[in-house]
């Protein structure tokens, strides 16, 4: 009997597999930005800024903190796969803000046009526990992993890989989980120095996604979901954020928001509806081309002065 099998009995919606391990990876070019440089409990606080802020935000990040080695000036590209079940159910856990919620998801970093069977994908539960964030991750070549999370093969890992390993082909298993939407963006990040060196910000533009045609080198179109006008900023830190930090926000008029990337792929699909606590900035005006253009990952985002 595989390891799917074992596991392919279903479970209540209010079951729960928790799991304290963390996974060690072997990362490489970009996945070294969110793996060695990304700690696994970590406060998240997120905002939206108009882009034309962004070059002042990134001057003055860059003049307190280090520019990420790995990521380029523009940003690198970010791809996501997000798995739920049939109903929705991790959508729901975030809208109705549960203290314990997750969402398994694969991951790509990197030009999704490029992308092989050989290509190093990650593997990835993000879950919250209250009001910290938590990341556990596998690294495995984008073949094997789809035949893992899609075609429900038991897969070879490392002793140390295997309780994350169970815990998602118990997701898996349990209840049937299935790809939903896809999410994309160009992501510049940057790291703390000296007194701030638990600090990570991010800055990703160009946020769009799509229902179907889920391998990511398909080149299937995509949409804007959120208003390309926007980009969204996280604040990450394992402990405090830093004065400066939500000074320079203020200042720049960036009011803290709850968005998540894979609720708003949902309802720009049409799969759920619209949250009524939705920000408004997200409104996009009517008769808005929401189409992203095919070669959008590989397109800069204007560069600094």
């Amino acid at each position: 009997m595989s390891l799917i099998d074992r596991f392919r009995k279903r479970s209540s919606p209010h079951d729960r597999t928790e799991s304290a391990e963390d996974v060690p990876t072997v990362p490489s070019g970009y996945q070294q930005t969110a793996s060695k440089l990304h700690a696994f409990n970590r406060y998240e606080i997120k905002y939206f800024v108009d882009e034309m802020k962004v070059p002042e935000l990134r001057a003055e990040l860059a003049a307190r903190m280090e520019t990420d080695p790995f990521s380029p000036h523009g940003g690198y590209p970010v791809t996501s796969l997000y798995y739920d079940t049939a109903d929705l159910r991790f959508y729901w856990e975030k809208i109705e803000g549960l203290k314990f919620r997750r969402k398994l998801r694969m991951r790509l970093y990197g030009n999704p046009a490029d992308c092989t069977d050989d290509t190093s994908v990650q593997i990835e539960i993000k879950q919250r526990v209250n009001r910290v964030t938590q990341k556990r991750r596998i690294a495995l070549p984008y073949g094997v992993a789809r035949r893992w999370l899609d075609g429900r093969e038991e897969i070879e890992c490392d002793p140390s890989q295997r309780p994350f390993v169970h815990e998602v082909t118990a997701l898996i298993g349990n209840l049937d989980l299935r790809p939903v939407v896809t999410t994309g963006y160009l992501r510049e990040a940057f790291v703390g120095r000296e007194a701030d060196l638990g600090l990570r910000v991010t800055i990703d533009h160009k946020v769009h996604g799509r229902d179907r045609d889920f391998h990511f080198a398909s080149g299937a179109g995509n949409r804007f979901v959120i208003p390309p006008k926007l980009a969204v900023v996280e604040l990450k830190a394992n402990e405090r954020v830093p004065y400066w930090a939500t000074d320079l926000t203020a200042r720049l008029d960036m009011s803290v928001i709850r968005v998540s990337k894979y609720c708003q792929s949902v309802q720009a699909f049409g799969l759920a509806p619209r949250s009524i606590v939705g920000a408004p900035e997200l409104v996009l005006p009517d008769g808005f081309d929401n189409r992203a253009p095919a070669d959008l990952l590989g397109t800069p985002v204007p560069a600094l002065g």
